[in-house]
């Protein structure tokens, strides 16, 4: 369906109005390519004096990644600022703080930097959600996490969840925006089937969905939520979709622990199917979804990747001993991804290569005995065909119908063109 479109927001720019809601100015280092500097959503509500959330008790959703330019954290901004009624934090997967691995959390406690209640939200939704954000006391709730542009990266889906509850416990709901770090350029990837959803998927977009988060919110109220949120969405001003990250001079956070460096981020789309196999998918390793391997493999599998011919990468044949996770403590034989030209770098595709080649030339290679990769690909689809030994471009070839489809509905959902 289509609903009608919910609020939504520009906040404009004052002059000097950053520094006093405890900001200050960019510093050259941290200005963009060209002299542009590209202001994230929380720098606009900031700029306008939080008129957004004035006579409201605010709770916000946010992790490591929710800062400034100068890296101040916003909870320590907001709450230091009297127009801010800031009375609670809720924290995703990996905690507010973030140090929790992967599959974990931080739990309820009170930060001893503002004395704030931090709330663990992580696979919460529904009804226990709403009965959260209704025992916090919170007005209006404001998410603000650097996302990456996956659909099986989770923080999306706490959005969403966070939605459907704020509209459960008449809360309202405002998205600061953050750029899309591999560009908004387009989407690819196959689109999640309505029986494999799951917190890695809840609802039918790509796996590279080429989107911001405001623009995500946006779509989920008008094609998912049964009954539209009240949502605001502080939009961003002079980002342009066809930039990586590294051109906004914002600092990159890692999002997650095993999110360290924008390099991790443009392979991710792609690479971290492998966690639905026996492979390495590289956690335990300082470049993590760059590095791939097992136990056997051997310079082979990078050769056979390289003679595929992928646009905008190369393959080095690689070995390396996890600390943590798959083959902790082993040595192990993979490859390492090189990506030369990101411009024509297909994360989805040269993940699918890559299971393709591994599969054919590992005799011990084999999926995830509880088929995790039909809920990182969406479907049953990817797993079976390369199983029936079908190559990389029939597989791709296999989803470029319903992906045409959601390019369709993510179109009326596009802020930044």
């Amino acid at each position: 369906m289509n609903l009608p479109r919910r609020n939504l927001l520009v906040v404009g720019s004052a002059v000097g109005a950053l520094a006093a809601a405890g900001t200050a100015a960019a510093t050259p280092a941290a200005t963009a390519v060209g002299g542009r500097r590209p202001r994230t959503g929380f720098e606009c509500l900031a700029e306008d004096g939080y008129a957004l959330l004035e006579g409201q008790k605010v709770g916000v959703v946010t992790n490591p990644t929710g800062v400034t330019r100068e890296v101040r954290h916003i909870i320590d901004v907001m709450n230091a600022d009297e127009r801010v009624d800031l009375v609670a934090v809720f924290g995703p997967e990996h905690g507010f703080r973030g140090t929790a691995q992967a599959g974990g959390s931080e739990g309820r406690y009170d930060d001893p930097a503002t004395g704030l209640p931090v709330y663990d939200i992580y696979l919460q939704n529904g009804q226990p959600l709403a009965d959260i954000l209704t025992a916090s006391g919170v007005d209006t709730v404001v998410f603000d996490i650097q996302d990456v542009g996956a659909r099986f990266y989770t923080y999306i889906w706490t959005l969403y969840d966070c939605m459907e509850a704020a509209r459960l416990a008449r809360k309202r709901v405002v998205v600061l925006d953050r750029p899309n770090p591999v560009t908004g350029r387009e989407a690819l990837g196959p689109v999640l089937h309505s029986e494999f959803a799951s917190f890695v998927g809840r609802k039918p977009i790509a796996q590279a969905h080429g989107m911001t988060v405001a623009e995500l919110a946006r779509l989920f109220n008008n094609e998912f939520l049964h009954t539209p949120v009240d949502l605001e969405t502080v939009l961003m001003t002079g980002w342009r979709r066809s930039e990586f990250y590294d051109a906004s001079g914002l600092p990159w956070v890692p999002p997650s622990p095993n999110m360290p460096t924008l390099d991790t981020a443009l392979v991710y789309s792609g690479t971290c199917l492998f966690e639905g196999t026996n492979l390495s998918e590289g956690r335990g390793t300082t470049r993590p979804f760059e590095l791939l391997g097992a136990e056997g493999i051997d310079a082979r599998w990078a050769e056979a990747a390289n003679d595929l011919g992928l646009p905008g990468v190369v393959f080095r044949e690689a070995y390396f001993a996890p600390t943590f996770s798959k083959f902790a403590g082993k040595t192990i034989g993979g490859l390492q991804i090189h990506i030369g030209d990101r411009s024509v770098y297909d994360p989805v595709r040269t993940g699918v290569a890559l299971l393709v080649t591994a599969k054919r030339l590992w005799s011990d290679f084999a999926w995830r005995p509880d088929n995790a990769i039909d809920k990182l690909t969406g479907s049953s689809r990817v797993r079976t065909m390369i199983d029936a030994g079908a190559g990389p471009e029939e597989v791709v070839a296999a989803w470029q119908s319903e992906l045409a489809a959601f390019r369709r509905v993510r179109g009326r959902y596009l802020h930044y063109r």
